[in-house]
């Protein structure tokens, strides 16, 4: 997979766009994709980067080398008003949705999700990803009330955020697919690292 191509069709606003502006060729020239920036009030000010490899998974030393290869970046461009902490993450098993793929990858797993504008009279969904097809994204709201559609459209252009729900099913997915890729990358269960 090309990580050189972003895209992302959910991307960062203001001082958030320009940060993964400066700071995504230099991820991708390490192999990895970026999925978010977010700076946050959190601990005084905190800088989150999210990034992954191509195929979902990063390691803590990975996290480490994107935080060595962006840190002089950060401190060169000083995008940063004031002080803040950097923090480098994987997306983890409740991640973010960026991409078409991360929709078509989840597939079956609940998502909630908030548009950008109005969508029959609201903002805000949840419901389990049935398909991606010809930019649209299939759901099915399990909560649903007699007088409602079940299964829903929406464009991928119109959504401003999406996430996965953290539930059984996603975290026991997420444990099949990182024991089937630690697998075919032979990394041993006694080489894992903690957490990934």
């Amino acid at each position: 997979m090309d990580v050189s191509e972003d895209d992302r069709m959910i991307v960062e606003q203001g001082l958030e766009a320009r940060i993964a502006g400066i700071l995504r060729p230099e991820i991708e020239a390490l192999g990895y994709r970026l999925v978010r920036v977010r700076l946050s009030q959190m601990n005084g000010q905190t800088l989150q980067v999210m990034a992954e490899r191509p195929d979902g998974t990063m390691s803590v030393t990975d996290c480490e080398a994107v935080s060595n290869a962006i840190s002089p970046i950060l401190d060169i461009e000083d995008p940063v008003p004031g002080a803040y902490h950097l923090e480098i993450s994987s997306p983890g098993i409740d991640r973010p949705l960026v991409r078409e793929s991360d929709f078509e990858t989840w597939a079956g797993h609940v998502a909630k999700l908030e548009t950008g504008r109005m969508v029959n009279g609201r903002k805000r969904f949840k419901g389990r990803i049935l398909k991606v097809d010809d930019g649209q994204v299939q759901l099915r709201r399990d909560d649903a009330g007699k007088d409602e559609e079940a299964e829903f459209e929406l464009a991928l252009a119109d959504i401003a955020d999406a996430k996965l729900v953290l539930s059984d099913d996603l975290i026991r997915e997420a444990l099949r697919r990182d024991k089937a890729l630690r697998k075919a990358n032979g990394i041993e269960e006694e080489d894992a690292e903690p957490g990934n």
